[in-house]
């Protein structure tokens, strides 16, 4: 059954209601993220109660620094996916809005978490704020106008308001990997996918609709699948070895640049993808792509023909890379 996605918290009827729910920001739904969502498995399982993610659209870094570089490493559906194989069965996407970047810790515990007092309330069977059952946070989740609360200060509260607070304890690799949202980013500035990958637990990919290029690739014999990066993270320009996920389930391999190609120059940085041994249509479907490994930086050749040499190259390197060997 599919997640089930609700992006408010008012007005809730109570079938939306009275979840265990693990509580942050959750960009990339990472290992140390899933271990904050076991443990809010662990209290719904015991409570009988549905499993829930609490998080924020916008991400609360994009409201208060709007002009920031990008920085995301998933959309809201990529999100939803990463968290149904977890046993999670809804996804609160809260509007991180004025009215919640102006909330105190306190009222944020009793208005949004908890629900507002019957006087406050809205039409008959239907209540603002979620209700919570329970709720397990990270270590060093804060939350609240100037970020005053602290997980301490939620379990205080929580226990006044009726749900009890999980809090879980910073979790590394065995072998001493930081399992954070920070250091998915380093990794990827740094294009080391292998490190990305274990910290997420899966390959990093970007999700988007194929958008109409100059078609220049088309000329070579490789036409590729366009895709703007938006506010997606910018990993390390270069060419990449792909799986691409169709909208019917397909999985395609191939081989992307990820930049802005300094031979032909482009404003915007684009991820252009050539599917092996593909020859369909996919302008205005939204598709997704993991990136692999990086092959090599972007590069500025003296013509189409040495061009075409090079992505020749670079195809029989990703085929390598795909199949487990080390293209280098």
């Amino acid at each position: 059954m599919p997640i089930e996605i609700i992006r408010d918290w008012r007005d809730l009827p109570a079938s939306q209601r009275g979840a265990a729910a693990a509580l942050g920001a959750f960009d990339g739904v990472h290992r140390g993220h899933q271990a904050v969502i076991a443990s809010a498995r662990e209290a719904a399982d015991r409570l009988n109660v549905p499993l829930a993610v609490i998080s924020f659209d916008p991400h609360p870094r994009r409201w208060f620094q709007p002009d920031a570089a990008a920085f995301r490493l998933m959309t809201a559906g990529q999100m939803a996916r990463a968290l149904e194989p977890l046993g999670v069965d809804r996804l609160y996407l809260l509007p991180f809005d004025a009215e919640m970047a102006a909330m105190s810790d306190e009222a944020f515990a009793v208005d949004v978490l908890s629900g507002r007092p019957q006087a406050a309330q809205g039409a008959a069977g239907h209540k603002d704020g979620l209700g919570l059952a329970h709720a397990s946070v990270g270590f060093d989740f804060t939350y609240g106008k100037g970020r005053t609360g602290s997980p301490d200060g939620l379990a205080r509260i929580g226990t006044r308001l009726g749900f009890p607070v999980a809090v879980t304890e910073r979790v590394d690799d065995a072998g001493g990997l930081k399992l954070s949202s920070s250091a998915v980013r380093e990794a990827l500035n740094a294009g080391d996918m292998t490190r990305a990958a274990a910290i997420l637990g899966r390959p990093f990919a970007i999700e988007g609709e194929v958008v109409h290029g100059e078609k220049r690739g088309r000329t070579i014999g490789v036409p590729t699948a366009n895709v703007r990066l938006g506010d997606y993270m910018r990993p390390a320009y270069g060419v990449y070895a792909t799986r691409t996920r169709l909208p019917d389930g397909r999985v395609i391999d191939g081989v992307a640049n990820l930049g802005v190609r300094p031979m032909f120059e482009i404003a915007e940085p684009l991820l252009e993808v050539w599917l092996f041994d593909f020859a369909e249509e996919l302008y205005g479907q939204t598709v997704e792509t993991e990136l692999v490994a990086l092959l090599r930086g972007e590069m500025k050749f003296d013509g189409l023909d040495a061009l075409k040499t090079q992505i020749d190259s670079d195809a029989r390197m990703a085929q390598i890379a795909l199949n487990g060997g080390d293209p280098a």
